[in-house]
């Protein structure tokens, strides 16, 4: 285990003496005991080196353990930084290695103000996006789980209400034909039991004349019998009249019943050769990343981190419809694509422009006034509906209000970081979290104007001409005054944090360090 590991003082094993380290130097890269740590303080060379326990170096990665500020390859100590390699180099580095790599600098003035640069902040929020990324995909493909068994639920019920519905159907057909086949066959059977009744009863007729026959013949007169027989010819003639007419009827011709089943229904068993098909499609994901800055090393070395280095430059014009005549543009957000979305205060619209300045399309219009906005998603932004106390969120693609937030506040202001959403009206303030609409109001945190980023809440008060800065839970940090500041109209942040505000009474974009220290108008 690593905390069972023994360090030793580096100066006494090169002495020759094995002794417990009690201290490690972050400058020197040894250990020192107790005595040897005395001597390296009081060392007017090294006096400001900074030191740590033995204990607090064990809990350091064994990544930064292992590295070392002397080069492998050449054991002497790193002093030049390549920023085409992204890596620190000695000076026999740059012979043998970087001879092209022109943009060398001084190892100490990149180290400088490193954990003091917005970098620091930068990979901390990336390492906490990656971090909230994972757990979000997790959650994604859980979620997936659970909607495709959802999904198989739903497709066995689909199939099997399939089959009942055939069955009830195919059923239905039996049975109408079984109906069909008894009334036919009823009906030959009532016509043959009607024909076999009147034969049945001339048979019997017959019977008692053959009877009689023998009685006549035996016991009668002549005359009696002459008289019999022409009677017994008589019934026995139209008998056989009887049966020849019902032969010549067809009454005896032989009726066959049978039944042709449906050539449809016989087909199904010759070319349905599968109940259906299962189709497993695929659509965009979901899940939102919030990483994807690349070649983060890059950000250690300073790069336009200073006032002085921020020149803007000119972009794109706006083209307004011929119809529109008069346009207050009172909010501006650009969308992920680069497509504008203004604000026009007289008619409370969202008005859509691409990319080039092209004016687009009329999102949606609001009859409640139109103070603020900010982007919260890829196509969605949050409205500040001022005295309504309420903030909208709208889809700008589908052209569709799809929530409004209520509050128990003016709506002067809306910010957002894709995370939380903070509305603002002049007395308080609220954190609504965007991923289950919760909120919580902060007390005394108020602005007209407001920009949310790393964790910071920023705001203007048009007639104090100041720049508010809080903690997300409205815990004051700074605040900035200055004359260049004239009855803020906008606020919003950049990557490194500088605060840029629009100056509506110069007409002026002024620009103020993270730190709420110092600014500079840029623009005039």
């Amino acid at each position: 285990m690593a905390a069972s590991i023994k360090h030793l003082c580096t100066q006494c094993c090169d002495g020759g003496v094995s002794k417990k380290a009690v201290t490690w130097c972050k400058e020197c890269e040894v250990f020192f005991c107790g005595d040897c740590e005395k001597l390296h303080r009081k060392s007017k060379r090294v006096k400001g080196h900074n030191l740590i326990s033995v204990q607090d170096y064990q809990k350091l990665p064994t990544l930064i353990k292992e590295m070392s500020s002397m080069c492998r390859d050449h054991n002497k100590r790193f002093e030049l930084y390549c920023s085409v390699h992204s890596c620190p180099c000695c000076v026999k580095c740059k012979t043998d290695k970087h001879q092209k790599c022109s943009d060398m600098k001084p190892l100490s003035e990149i180290l400088k103000k490193v954990k003091s640069s917005a970098s620091v902040q930068l990979f901390e929020n990336d390492l906490k996006d990656v971090k909230e990324d994972l757990f979000e995909a997790i959650r994604l493909l859980k979620t997936k789980i659970l909607t495709n068994n959802f999904q198989k639920t739903k497709a066995v019920e689909k199939v099997r209400n399939m089959r009942k519905s055939i069955n009830d159907y195919l059923n239905g057909l039996e049975q109408t034909l079984l109906n069909d086949l008894e009334i036919n066959y009823s009906k030959l059977k009532s016509n043959m039991n009607i024909f076999i009744q009147q034969m049945e009863k001339r048979a019997s007729q017959l019977d008692q004349m053959q009877r009689d026959f023998n009685n006549l013949i035996n016991n009668s007169t002549e005359l009696q019998t002459y008289v019999g027989l022409r009677e017994i010819e008589e019934k026995t003639s139209e008998a056989a009249k009887y049966i020849a007419d019902l032969e010549s009827r067809n009454i005896f011709n032989e009726e066959i019943l049978k039944v042709n089943i449906s050539s449809e229904i016989e087909s199904i068993l010759q070319h349905v050769k599968s109940f259906g098909d299962i189709i497993v499609t695929t659509t965009s994901s979901k899940l939102r990343v919030k990483t994807g800055r690349k070649h983060q090393a890059q950000y250690l070395v300073p790069s336009s981190c200073e006032i002085e280095d921020i020149k803007p430059f000119f972009i794109e014009r706006l083209t307004i419809p011929e119809d529109v005549t008069t346009l207050n543009i009172w909010a501006c957000v650009v969308l992920h694509d680069g497509k504008l979305v203004m604000f026009d205060y007289n008619k409370a619209r969202i008005l859509l422009f691409s990319n080039n300045g092209i004016f687009v399309r009329e999102v949606v219009s609001f009859t409640e006034t139109l103070l603020g906005a900010c982007l919260v998603g890829n196509n969605t932004v949050a409205v500040a509906l001022g005295s309504a106390n309420q903030t909208a969120l709208v889809d700008i693609e589908n052209n569709t209000i799809i929530r409004t937030v209520n509050l128990s506040h003016q709506c002067d202001a809306v910010g957002s970081d894709g995370e939380a959403m903070v509305v603002s009206g002049i007395e308080k303030s609220s954190v609504v979290n965007l991923n289950d609409m919760s909120f919580t109001i902060l007390e005394g945190v108020g602005a007209y104007h407001i920009a949310l980023s790393n964790g910071h809440i920023y705001g203007t008060i048009n007639n104090e001409n100041k720049i508010y800065c809080y903690k997300i839970t409205g815990e004051p940090l700074w605040v900035f005054k200055h004359e260049e500041i004239q009855s803020s109209q906008g606020i919003t942040l950049d990557q490194h944090g500088f605060v840029y505000i629009a100056s509506r009474g110069n007409n002026s974009i002024v620009v103020v360090s993270p730190d709420g220290k110092t600014c500079q108008t840029i623009l005039s």
